[in-house]
């Protein structure tokens, strides 16, 4: 039940500003709010944590704990660098009322975006690969229900959405720079 937690509080956090965010934020401002376009979002962002959550139990099976939480230390790191490194674009381009194209882009985003390195982190960390999907699932699926309905207010405060989500990035790479140093202090000292 923790991981679930965790997992569905840090990819909230993470999606704030995310670039599946602000293309639905985007697309619904441009286009209107369509239902279809938040499911396609949660749908796709379901799956992307699933994925991250069965590649975490590929890797539990062959690692030892300790090996499991260096590497759930570097995807940590891996979801504060995504968090600083890729900005989110702010308007849709062309946008099409396609749902499959919208999906594929969603998708695209959500494959290794900072909220399935914590659904990663967190499922290697806890052992709860199942948990940790299903708790990033509705975090993400959150986060989206926001840039969805709050779709004009996001993309008018572009500069304070960057900001948060290079605080949340930094905190994000301090923590697993930080549980990895613990780490190596905890098994080397």
């Amino acid at each position: 039940m923790n991981a679930a937690l965790w997992a569905m509080l840090g990819c909230f956090l993470a999606g704030i500003g995310a670039r599946d965010q602000m293309l639905v934020a985007a697309l619904t401002a441009r286009l209107g709010r369509h239902g279809g376009l938040l499911l396609m979002g949660a749908i796709t962002g379901a799956l992307a944590c699933a994925f991250a959550a069965w590649f975490s139990g590929e890797m539990a099976a062959q690692m030892t704990y300790p090996a499991r939480l260096v590497l759930a230390c570097f995807a940590l790191i891996a979801a504060g660098g995504e968090a600083l490194i890729f900005r989110p674009g702010f308007k849709a381009k062309e946008p099409t009322r396609s749902l499959f194209a919208a999906a594929l882009v969603l998708l695209m985003h959500q494959a290794a975006d900072a909220a399935r390195f914590i659904v990663l982190a967190v499922a290697l960390a806890g052992d709860a690969p199942i948990p940790a999907a299903a708790g990033g699932a509705m975090g993400t699926g959150f986060a989206l229900l926001l840039g969805w309905l709050a779709s004009e207010a996001m993309l008018d405060a572009q500069g304070g959405i960057v900001q948060i989500r290079r605080w949340a990035g930094a905190v994000l790479l301090g923590l697993g720079l930080g549980l990895s140093g613990w780490i190596w202090l905890g098994f080397n000292g």
